[in-house]
């Protein structure tokens, strides 16, 4: 899939910006500050409804604007093309495709950016909330029944947390029924992420082969969230005392995680800063490649300030792969990146939120 055009209207420091995107790469050049990461934030949020930058979502707004939309023209594999349109006026979103108003589910699932950025890192080395999302994007694109197991778990998750939050004198038959949809969906969702994670492991061993060799052999681990030797419904019905003593829900779905093992790095503390992010690239890189083979095109791939993130090799290593797939790229960096010097690239500089083609 490939943007033909990107409207971004009222994002950070973008007041109205439209522009054609070539299908291969597309470089956005300029100053620190000067919007081009907002440019990628645009995409990636039509992709996931969020931001890839933390902080609040009232960040996102332009000083002064009481709202942002984003829209683009995206062309599939099969020639067809999508009109998508995110807008959020106040605290509400709203989706559309093709001018029709829809879920924001639907919106995410017509299109696909995958981003490497600078806080990209934080998927090896940060909580696990950031692994999860990795892991419950990959399954959404593949398995439609996803969204639905996962709704009904969360309004069943918040049910139970607000009966464990009102008191130990609470009866059991009112945990029951929650207890037994949060079982269900959960062991829905935990499998849906076994079958997943099975199709992405050779993926992921192939991406690290190529960008950290020197760590040899990798090993993929997950954590479904309970013990492995009884069923969700049974910890549940266990945990349930500690849990009204806590207050909130400790085993489940939600509390899953998976982690990356190296054969000459065999703990997370083991990697340096820079093997965080090569780790963390070849994720991503796994993710879309097996986005690509399942669905028969590749996602849009945005790459933010690469010079800075990756050493010269790696960057050329990286382009070299994208290039070869077809994939569309959008690219930051202060400089056009030495990877990308000679033809083949679309430039744009970009200052004050104003986006002028160079190239």
């Amino acid at each position: 899939m490939k943007f033909e055009t990107l409207r971004v209207q009222g994002l950070r420091c973008l007041g109205d910006v439209r522009v054609s995107l070539d299908a291969g790469i597309n470089v956005f050049v300029g100053a620190n500050g000067a919007g081009k990461t907002s440019v990628l934030e645009a995409a990636f949020l039509l992709s996931h409804a969020r931001s890839f930058r933390s902080g609040a979502k009232e960040a996102l707004l332009q000083r002064n604007a009481a709202s942002l939309s984003v829209f683009a023209e995206l062309r599939h594999a099969d020639d067809r093309l999508s009109r998508l349109g995110l807008g959020k006026e106040g605290s509400r979103w709203d989706a559309r495709v093709d001018s029709e108003k829809v879920p924001v589910g639907r919106l995410v699932r017509e299109c696909a950016v995958v981003c490497f950025e600078p806080g990209s890192h934080a998927l090896i080395a940060g909580a696990a909330d950031e692994r999860r999302r990795y892991l419950d994007w990959g399954v959404f694109h593949v398995e439609h029944a996803f969204l639905g197991a996962w709704r009904r778990y969360q309004r069943a998750l918040k049910q139970r947390n607000s009966l464990l939050r009102s008191g130990d004198s609470i009866p059991e038959a009112l945990f029951l029924p929650w207890e037994a949809e949060l079982a269900q969906s959960g062991e829905e969702i935990d499998q849906q992420r076994q079958d997943y994670l099975s199709l992405l492991r050779p993926k992921l061993i192939g991406a690290v082969a190529g960008l950290l060799p020197e760590l040899g052999a990798v090993e993929l681990r997950y954590r479904r969230g309970w013990s492995d030797d009884v069923t969700l419904a049974e910890q549940l019905r266990m945990q349930r005392g500690r849990d009204l003593a806590r207050g909130h829900t400790t085993h489940g779905v939600h509390r899953a995680d998976w982690s990356i093992a190296f054969e000459h790095a065999p703990l997370r503390e083991h990697l340096s800063r820079g093997q965080e992010k090569l780790t963390a690239l070849a994720c991503l890189m796994a993710q879309a490649l097996l986005y690509a083979e399942l669905r028969g095109e590749w996602p849009v791939m945005c790459l933010d300030d690469l010079a800075s993130e990756l050493d010269l090799p790696h960057q050329q290593a990286v382009v070299g792969q994208l290039r070869s797939a077809g994939a569309q790229v959008l690219l930051t960096g202060t400089e056009l990146p030495l990877a990308l010097q000679g033809p083949g690239a679309r430039v744009f500089h970009v200052e004050q939120g104003r986006l002028v083609p160079l190239l």
